[in-house]
């Protein structure tokens, strides 16, 4: 029976477990960092099914979720069966199933930035369903609550009377809106007062059951994100996209960092760097883990330097990221005691100097005699969670809406990733984030958002610094249809 192991205490949970979603010891105050991860496929699973562009077909041999299903009797067939069934579904309700995104060199976008043509690939995800990757993570969910239902391990009651919860403020929501009315089971969607009219419109007619939660004087933290572990508290399913409150939700997300490995590779391309706007941290959590796979199966040479990407209004990634740093290179406590919004060796505004003092900080990380003290620090970081990872201070406000979370829940996975890769996170002004929307636009005629083009962001601020080599190739994400 596959199991999930917990990144923070090491608990194991087996598949057939009432409730697989969160480790059993997220609660017990002990300051760890609670965030179930799956059990990784064995070496015998394909990397892809060729014959397939469904992406929970044709990287299913990867997905926990499918080896669960075999372990519990299902038939191979018997999960495409599902998965086409459930795809159907969706496309009913959202106009498109899962398929593969356009994934491709961008020319004109690369010689605004001063690249070679064939430099910078974008994943364009505003083409996928509800318009973001989110709804990869939801997916994987459901088939999960689907394979749980028809081997019998969740009675089929369940449907129809235990509810589903989610905390955002756009596109997952809409996400998870879709996929649960395609699938027949109830949502619960916790918006902030500010959401879009046009996205709350469309959760109404797609059935959720919306809460908007006020922000309470003096008080830390997403009021969201507090109602959605009340009703999680009372029962309902996490179907969310944070990793330490439903485990399962970053493999989802995963295919589609697959599906970038396997474009690469079969150009013969080695990418140098990745840019992934950054909130909640699932996107960047799965990219990490997703290309780390392409390269322990051959697929890729290396990891590309991963840059996650969030706004000056918020950034509590860069701040734990930079206390891990503190710690890995000082070997001192004092600065991951401070609790100021940002502090350590490496904090920089974008410019050529900051840059290159990132760069020279990454680089001293990845130093093999500093093997040792990285790795304690990450340990120490994931069992002392408050020292580097609480609510940003003041409520975060961007143009970018949808990466402005209070925390980064998915934050410890994204610094390891980023600090094993040779990147770093890069913090971006709202007059570049601006800038993002409208090249995206101009240069690739893919209408993102200034969510989905803050990775874009990113990329534009360290080409700017002149930070891009000649010959590098980049892969930037972009997830957000404008709405």
């Amino acid at each position: 029976m596959p199991a999930l192991r917990c990144a923070g205490c090491d608990a194991v949970v087996g598949g057939d477990d009432a409730d697989p979603w969160r480790c059993p010891n997220a609660l017990s105050g002990d300051g760890r960092d609670h965030v179930l991860v799956p059990e990784p496929p064995p070496p015998s699973a394909r990397f892809a099914d060729e014959g397939s562009d469904q992406p929970f077909i044709r990287y299913r041999e990867l997905l926990w979720t499918y080896r669960l299903a075999r372990a519990l009797g299902m038939s191979d067939a018997d999960w495409c069966g599902m998965v086409r069934e459930l795809d159907d579904a969706v496309a009913a309700v959202d106009g498109r199933g899962f398929t593969a995104t356009p994934f491709a060199p961008q020319p004109e976008l690369a010689r605004t930035l001063g690249l070679g043509p064939a430099a910078v690939w974008v994943k364009d995800e505003t083409s996928n369903v509800s318009g973001s990757h989110k709804a990869r993570h939801l997916f994987g969910l459901a088939l999960t609550l689907q394979v749980r239902e028809r081997t019998g391990l969740a009675p089929a009651s369940e449907r129809s009377t235990r509810e589903l919860a989610i905390a955002s403020c756009g596109n997952a929501a809409l996400a998870a809106a879709v996929v649960a009315r395609a699938a027949h089971r109830p949502l619960r969607v916790f918006i902030p007062p500010d959401a879009n009219p046009s996205v709350v419109e469309r959760l109404s007619a797609l059935g959720a059951r919306i809460e908007i939660c006020e922000r309470r004087p003096g008080e830390a933290g997403d009021p969201c994100v507090r109602e959605f572990r009340a009703a999680r508290a009372r029962g309902a399913v996490p179907f969310c996209v944070q990793g330490n409150e439903n485990g399962l939700t970053i493999e989802g997300g995963e295919t589609l960092a697959w599906a970038m490995a396997e474009a690469f590779a079969a150009e013969d391309i080695a990418p140098d760097r990745l840019f992934v706007q950054t909130g909640g941290g699932a996107l960047a959590s799965a990219c990490v883990a997703g290309f780390a796979l392409a390269v322990e199966r051959g697929l890729l040479p290396a990891m590309p330097r991963v840059h996650v990407v969030q706004t000056t209004g918020a950034l509590p990634l860069r701040r734990a990221w930079e206390r891990v740093a503190a710690r890995a290179l000082q070997g001192s406590e004092d600065r991951a005691r401070e609790r100021s919004p940002a502090s350590g060796p490496c904090t920089g505004a974008g410019d050529a100097t900051s840059v290159a003092a990132d760069l020279a900080c990454a680089g001293a990380l990845r130093e093999p005699a500093r093997t040792g003290a990285v790795r304690a620090a990450l340990l120490h970081a994931r069992t002392h969670r408050d020292r580097y990872m609480w609510p940003w201070e003041t409520p975060p406000h961007s143009i970018a809406h949808g990466i402005l979370d209070d925390e980064t829940y998915d934050w410890a996975a994204v610094v390891e990733g980023t600090i094993a890769s040779g990147g770093w996170p890069l913090t971006v002004s709202e007059a570049r984030l601006a800038e993002a929307r409208q090249t995206a636009r101009e240069t690739t005629g893919i209408a993102a958002d200034a969510t989905g083009a803050a990775g874009l962001a990113g990329l534009i601020e360290l080409a700017a610094a002149h930070a891009i080599g000649p010959h590098e190739h980049v892969a930037v994400v972009f997830s957000g249809v404008e709405r």
